[in-house]
Order: C-alpha cells, then sequence, then structure tokens
C-alpha cells in the first residue's frame, strides 16, 4: 500500500478536510503497514522484520539489501563493507572462523599463510613458474610431467634405484680397471712395501713407514751404505768422523801428530770467523795483513806498528785510526804520566768545549792560579784586536790598584752614571794637560730661581758649591732653576 495523507484542509476547521472516522482510518491502514502481520508486500514486516536482534525480511526467500547513501559505507562494528571491499575500520584484521569456499578466483596480492590441511581441487599458480595441477607418487617418476609434483618416497626410491644402477670406475699406474657399484661395493685402499694406509672419517691416508722407508726429515739410520759423491746439507753426525788426516769428533777439529791444521779457501776466498767471541789458547801468529772489526781481549796488549783503519777498545777508552780518544757514556780521559814526568803537548792545541785545569796553568809569562792572573816576568798586556773592545762584566765590580803611583787607565771618553771616591773625606782631582781647560757641555738657561733675567741676579743666591781650582778652595753661588 502507498502511503496514505490526511486532508487537513486549507484553514483549521474551515470543513474542506477528511472527517474524523476518514482520517483515522487512514492512520490505522499506515500503521498496519508498518507493523501489520499479513506479509503483505507493502507492510514494512513484508520487507524487513526487526524483533529480538534478528533483522529479517516477512517474505520468504527475499533479499534484505542495505545501499548506502552515494559513497558512503556499512559499517558492522569494525568491520566496513564498501562495494565489495571488505575492511577493518580500527587497522586490525578480519579474522573468518569457519570454513571458506569460493566458486571464483581467489586473488591474493600479500603474504598467504594456510595453517591446517589445504586441497586443491584444480591447479596452483605462483607468481611465476609452472602451474602445479598434481602431486604424484611415482618411484619411477616415469610420466615426465612438467606441472606434477613428486612425494619425497617418490624422490627416495628414484634416487636409490639410480644409485644401485651407476658404478664408479678407477684405472691404476699398471693399467688395471677397477669398477665399483656404488650400491652394495667398498673400494679397498691397500698400501705396498714401505706404504701404510689408514682413515678417519671421510679422509684416506696415504703414509710412508719410516721403518721401512728413508723418508727427507726423519731421524733414521743407515747401515752400511755407501754414497758416492753426494751433496749433504745440514748434516748431524755422532762420534768420529774422519776425513783422512782430519778428524772431526764433537765440536774439535783435529789433524793427526804434529800435523799443522790448514784452512785454505780456493782463489780470493776468505777465512770468516763469524762466532760471537773468538778464544785463541797459545800463540797465533799472522803472516800479512790482519783485516778484523772489533777485537776484544783479555790482559795487557802489546801493539807494535800503526793503527790505520777501525777504532781500539781498551776499558772504556777508545782511539780511532784519525788519533781521536774518547770514552764510553760519560766517562773521563784521565793522563796521569809515572813520578815527575809531564804531559807535553807539541804543536797548536785545540780545545773544543770547557776546559779545566786544577792547580797553577803558566802558558810563557802569563801564570793563572786561582783567581790570579799574574806574569812571571815582565807585564801584563790585554790588548784587543783594532775596532774591538776589553770589556769587565760582572755587578760591583771593582778595579784596584795596590801602589800608590798606579795608573789605572788612559781613557779618552769616560762614561759613568758615578765618580765617586772610595776614600773617605778624600778629594776628586781631574787635571788637564798643560793649558788645557775642563770643557763641561751640559745644558745652560738664561733665567735664575723666580727674579728675571740673568742681569737681575737675586741678591742672595741659593747656596754655593765649594771647589778647588789650581788647588786653592773656592766656593761658587748657584740659583734655584727657574
Amino acid at each position: 500500500m502507498a502511503k496514505q495523507t490526511i486532508n487537513i484542509g486549507s484553514s483549521a476547521n474551515d470543513g474542506t478536510g477528511d472527517p474524523l472516522r476518514t482520517a483515522f482510518d487512514k492512520i490505522n491502514d499506515n500503521f498496519t503497514e508498518l507493523y501489520g502481520t499479513d506479509n503483505d508486500i507493502n507492510t514494512l514486516d513484508a520487507n524487513m522484520n526487526v524483533n529480538n536482534f534478528a533483522i529479517t525480511t516477512g517474505v520468504t526467500n527475499g533479499d534484505i539489501t542495505v545501499t548506502p547513501n552515494g559513497t558512503g559505507n556499512i559499517n558492522l562494528g569494525s568491520v566496513t563493507i564498501n562495494g565489495s571491499t571488505i575492511s577493518a575500520n580500527d587497522s586490525t584484521q578480519i579474522t573468518v572462523a569457519e570454513n571458506i569456499q569460493t566458486t571464483g578466483t581467489l586473488n591474493v596480492s600479500g603474504a598467504t599463510t594456510i595453517g591446517g590441511a589445504a586441497t586443491l581441487s584444480t591447479s596452483l599458480t605462483l607468481a611465476s613458474g609452472a602451474t602445479v595441477t598434481a602431486i604424484l607418487d611415482e618411484d619411477a617418476m616415469g610420466s615426465d610431467s612438467a606441472t606434477a609434483l613428486a612425494t619425497q618416497q617418490s624422490i627416495k626410491a628414484y634416487i636409490d634405484a639410480q644409485n644401485t644402477a651407476q658404478d664408479l670406475d678407477f684405472a691404476c699406474d699398471d693399467s688395471t680397471a677397477l669398477s665399483i657399484d656404488l650400491d652394495d661395493e667398498v673400494m679397498q685402499f691397500s698400501g705396498g712395501n714401505g706404504i701404510n694406509t689408514s682413515g678417519s672419517g671421510n679422509t684416506v691416508t696415504i703414509a710412508i713407514d719410516t721403518g721401512t722407508v728413508a723418508t727427507l726429515t726423519d731421524s733414521q739410520v743407515l747401515t752400511n751404505k755407501t754414497l758416492t759423491a753426494p751433496t749433504i746439507n745440514g748434516a748431524t753426525m755422532t762420534g768420529n768422523v774422519t776425513v783422512d788426516n782430519i778428524t772431526l769428533n764433537d765440536n774439535i777439529i783435529s789433524s793427526a801428530s804434529n800435523a799443522d791444521l790448514i784452512l785454505d779457501p780456493s782463489g780470493t776466498g776468505d777465512i770468516k770467523l763469524t762466532a760471537t767471541s773468538t778464544d785463541i789458547t797459545g800463540n797465533a801468529s799472522v803472516s800479512g795483513t790482519l783485516s778484523t772489526a772489533d777485537i776484544t781481549t783479555t790482559g795487557n796488549q802489546t801493539i807494535s806498528g800503526s793503527l790505520t783503519t777501525g777504532t781500539l777498545n781498551i776499558g772504556d777508552l777508545n782511539i780511532d785510526a784519525q788519533g781521536k780518544i774518547t770514552t764510553d757514556t760519560n766517562g773521563d780521559v784521565d793522563i796521569d804520566p809515572s813520578g815527575t814526568g809531564a804531559i807535553n803537548l807539541t804543536g797548536p792545541t785545540n780545545i773544543t768545549g770547557t776546559g779545566t785545569v786544577t792547580g797553577q796553568l803558566n802558558v810563557d809569562n802569563l801564570r793563572m792560579d786561582a783567581n790570579t792572573i799574574s806574569s812571571t816576568t815582565g807585564g801584563v798586556t790585554i790588548t784587543a784586536p783594532s775596532g774591538q773592545d776589553v770589556a769587565i762584566g760582572g755587578t760591583g765590580v771593582k778595579l784596584t790598584a795596590t801602589e800608590a803611583n798606579f795608573t789605572l787607565a788612559e781613557i779618552t771618553t769616560l762614561r759613568a752614571d758615578t765618580i765617586q771616591n772610595d776614600t773617605s773625606d778624600g778629594d776628586i782631582s781631574i787635571s788637564t794637560q798643560g793649558t788645557g781647560v775642563i770643557d763641561l757641555n751640559t745644558a745652560t738657561q738664561s733665567t735664575v730661581g723666580s727674579a728675571g733675567g740673568a742681569n737681575a741676579l737675586p741678591a742672595t743666591p741659593t747656596g754655593y758649591i765649594k771647589i778647588k781650582i789650581a788647588g786653592t778652595m773656592r766656593v761658587i753661588p748657584f740659583y734655584d732653576e727657574a
């Protein structure tokens, strides 16, 4: 039934609307369509029945169609249906707890995990490769199928059959051919004279029997063997070894009774002793030239002739061929003549570094003893090269004379901050030669004190300077500076 509308007239109580009975009859019909139980196609009960938490139709085999408006979704809890797509609106997985049967094509774009048994009614096609249509149990694998997989039992049976049918062929040095059936035969490795074989794990070891065969590295005894023109490198021999008149015994090389032992290298070859130390007991004679590196001796040494090369080491003292005498680490060189003997140095003598002399040093007529420089005869003259100075340094140094008429110096120019008499109440005498005068080069001015110019001196000077002029005491008035 279509919806029935009650005519309420043009205005209130104008008499043009439906009578009350007609109006309520329409109301009853509308409610019957909503809640009626006659399953009429026009009733809501026939289209959708919502009772006891269930949504159904009142018409047998009737469909329920839920269609959102526009692009809207159908939300059932956290499951969202949009067109033909089902998704979870809370980003969790969708779980189907019952069996699923798909009569169409199943497309899975992501990873697929199958926890239980899987049955394929047709074929299995992966992203690439052949399509699997069956799993066959064929021991001989005779079908030669490009789309069927084999079972584990079939693969094992096929491999066992192939191994049974194969063998391994060997060829020996004597041209003997051996064929080993891989299914039930075992290959035997046997050694010959002086050859032993052994096995461990998957390794077969072929070794020489050192009790039968002489090897290059093992220690073995050769009995009754004759070596003709052998080349022996690094041989070890025990007991006496005799070569003509030469006997080798342990670390001793000796000759027959009273026979000389001659080491004679061929051509220009040398005899070289490379030991850390070489001891010579008895007399040793060298005819010709003896060339050595370092020689260390114990006891007294007598050297006749000259040292031409190398260095002679005597205790901590080193003397080289150029006449240089040195010592080992921080050692002194002491030259001490016996008794009244003297150390004579002839020719030019050069001292590099600091020279220390304990006692008196005489150089020609000049003597240095303790803090005194004197002469044994004549005067002492200190002369610097032309244009150079004689400098006497130190702090608080005094030049003193022990004689009254001592002339200290003849000075053309004297520079000093203070000229002072060292004798209490003593005078300082400045004398010129002949008609010479004392020339005072100092600053001058034209006024004195606060009185004015030089032509108007104050009546009373500030004081007087006492000075001797030509031996007579005089006073010179002085004024305050302007």
